[in-house]
């Protein structure tokens, strides 16, 4: 099955890309551009993964990945706790019900207010350099032993699209450079707890993250004896992708499970008392998102079709083709309420002046005329929020949450309390 194709089964919308009334009925009582978020497909899709890993791992949600709070509210029953990068992240998670113990305070150069935020919330800070730690037991004061995990930057990486260990890297510190940096992190008024290695993101491979697991939990052991107190955690990261682009396929859940399992098992051999912990976002909310947008001027340019519509690159930056170069490549995309129409070759672009604001070239669809809306799946991650919607002056999307489509009877259950991450 196609990524559009499987698109259109998720969303329930009919396989020629006609639309329901529900999203018609959205698009024009919220406007578009707009974004919606499927509450249970969210649902559905962690549910899914809960039934794959390990019981007692625990499952972070990456707040950067969509920081919506409706979206937030309606993960917090089925997650373990919260990676933040912000004052703002601390708070959202706060009163999105998340407990302060169950943040992770990640990212390079913080400032000192965020070292501050995180004290205060109790949280676990993730420390990317002994500079950084320094400064973090000066802001605490007399008394107060912030908890603590190590960041460290690999000696390898994922094959993905995001490397963010291996190499020169702003991301943590060397390898080789930790043992000393755990023999002075021992001198200091701090709750060593771990450590965190990510290796990268958008991994579709489910052997290549599996081995990079492995390899975090191989240099975890040979790092726990230089640690100043016992490894009580250790993040393996995230990276799991899911598929945008044509030829691409879903990470092999089952494979990526069944490692899991095995490298829990020898996790609690040769690191006693040790929680593993994976940090997802895209994946979680990735394929429980769509972008609507309207047509707003059909128009031939040298004998190419072209559909402006009303949102474009500054909404949803990751979806246009100038990102990373890839000119060819598009998001799955329909032209909803199009069933019978003939079907023709045309270029989708939005409304800014800029040459980079194409959502697709050359591609074929139902012959659309202004007024219809073109919906972008694969649109909960990375969305309005990482998009430069102050570009130009134009106005933002709006963003909603929604109980469309159903689970299809997928049988869910939420995380249990008593094996929350605390």
């Amino acid at each position: 099955m196609n990524l559009l194709a499987a698109a259109l089964e998720r969303w329930q919308l009919a396989p020629d890309g006609g639309a329901t009334t529900v999203l018609q009925d959205l698009a024009a009582r919220h406007g578009t551009p707009l974004y919606l978020y499927s509450g249970p497909l969210i649902e559905r899709q962690v549910a899914e993964l809960r039934a794959e890993l390990p019981r007692d791992l625990a499952l972070l949600y990456a707040v950067k990945a969509n920081p919506h709070p409706a979206v937030l509210h309606r993960l917090v029953p089925w997650i373990d706790g919260c990676d933040v990068t912000s004052v703002a992240e601390i708070a959202l998670a706060l009163q999105a019900g998340v407990a302060g113990t169950a943040l992770s305070v990640a990212g390079p150069g913080k400032s000192n207010a965020e070292l501050a935020a995180a004290i205060d919330a109790d949280a676990l800070i993730v420390l990317e350099s002994l500079a950084e730690a320094r400064r973090l037991a000066a802001l605490a004061g007399g008394g107060v032993r912030p908890r603590v995990a190590l960041r460290i930057n690999p000696p390898f990486t994922l094959a993905a699209d995001a490397r963010m260990g291996g190499g020169p890297r702003k991301f943590g510190v060397d390898s080789e450079h930790a043992p000393a940096v755990l023999a002075a992190l021992g001198t200091l008024p701090l709750a060593f707890e771990g450590f965190h290695v990510y290796a990268g993101s958008r991994c579709l491979d489910a052997w290549a993250l599996a081995e990079a697991q492995r390899a975090t939990l191989r240099l975890a052991c040979a790092l726990a004896p230089h640690a100043p107190s016992p490894v009580r955690l250790l993040n393996l990261g995230g990276g799991l992708g899911v598929p945008c682009f044509w030829g691409e396929a879903p990470v092999a859940l089952a494979t990526l499970g069944d490692a899991l399992r095995g490298l829990a098992g020898d996790a609690a051999r040769r690191l006693p008392g040790a929680r593993l912990a994976l940090e997802l976002g895209r994946y979680l909310v990735g394929e429980a998102g769509v972008y609507l947008t309207r047509v707003v001027e059909r128009k031939v340019s040298r004998g190419i079709v072209f559909l402006i519509v009303d949102g474009g690159a500054h909404h949803h930056w990751h979806a246009t083709g100038a990102l990373e170069g890839r000119r060819h490549l598009h998001y799955p995309l329909a032209v909803l309420g199009a069933a019978g129409r003939a079907v023709e070759r045309v270029s989708v672009v939005g409304p800014l002046c800029a040459p980079h604001d194409t959502w697709a070239e050359d591609i074929a669809l139902p012959v659309a005329v202004p007024g219809d809306l073109v919906a972008v799946f694969q649109s909960g991650a990375y969305g309005a929020s990482a998009s430069p919607q102050g570009f130009l002056g134009k106005p933002p999307a709006a963003e909603q949450l929604i109980d469309w489509p159903a689970t299809c009877g997928t049988e869910l259950h939420p995380q249990d309390e008593e094996n929350k991450h605390a």
